[in-house]
């Protein structure tokens, strides 16, 4: 009989599917604009453009479409979704309360290395900042945000943020024009109060970044408007 310790000598790491591939290809171009709100997408024309079958881009339409990016219409043209305002505050509901907790947990647990990543996730944000990269940027946010639910031990809390954060993600990218810096300056005040072991200053200031948002929305549909659903 094989003893159960024995199976932790290897671990077996995932490689991305081809419909991990198409599905965050077309992730980008969304959340880039790129694909422009009311773009119609067809499966066999995404798989002859990306020389896949149309299985991974029939699983990678769903995923989308499950996220809030898609709306698949049965015998008419799947297309993308325009961003929904009740949406983006959704979102920053469910983000705010969630979060709060997690980066409060992950005050008094974090270790030196788990700092050190979060810190070196910070360093290259500033560099993307600097390289007027804001995809990277925005990339590396989610990532800085993600490792912080990891860390506090409550993995699973990114996994519900992401499912309802589609319409915020695009709000956030055509935000970083403008308020790039700012989330920036807010990473490092979360980092200041996660380093200092301080879970109650740490829930305020995540409270205080995602609560620009508010600001933030308006602003962003004052110049997008074409871009959001009527509701």
């Amino acid at each position: 009989m094989v003893e159960p310790a024995s199976l932790k000598a290897f671990e077996i790491e995932r490689q991305p599917s081809v419909t991990d591939q198409v599905f965050e290809l077309l992730y980008r171009q969304v959340v880039e604009l790129q694909l422009l709100p009311g773009s119609k997408l067809s499966e066999v024309e995404v798989a002859r453009q990306m020389g896949v079958s149309r299985q991974p881009v029939r699983d990678a339409f769903y995923r989308l479409s499950q996220q809030g990016f898609l709306l698949i219409r049965p015998q008419r043209a799947t297309v993308v979704t325009h961003i929904s305002e009740q949406g983006v505050l959704q979102a920053r509901f469910i983000r705010t309360a969630l979060e709060m907790e997690t980066v409060r947990a992950a005050a008094g647990r974090l270790t030196v290395q788990e700092i050190g990543q979060l810190r070196h996730l910070v360093e290259r944000q500033a560099e993307a900042l600097d390289a007027g990269d804001k995809m990277r940027f925005h990339e590396l946010d989610d990532e800085f945000h993600r490792q912080i639910c990891v860390f506090s031990g409550h993995e699973f809390a990114w996994t519900l943020i992401r499912e309802s954060k589609a319409h915020m993600d695009r709000v956030r990218y055509l935000s970083l024009s403008f308020g790039a810096r700012s989330a920036f300056d807010d990473h490092l005040d979360i980092m200041a109060a996660l380093e200092a072991g301080d879970g109650e200053k740490a829930a305020a200031q995540m409270r205080l970044h995602l609560s620009r948002l508010l600001s933030i929305i308006s602003r962003v549909r004052e110049t997008h408007g074409q871009y959001f659903a009527a509701e």
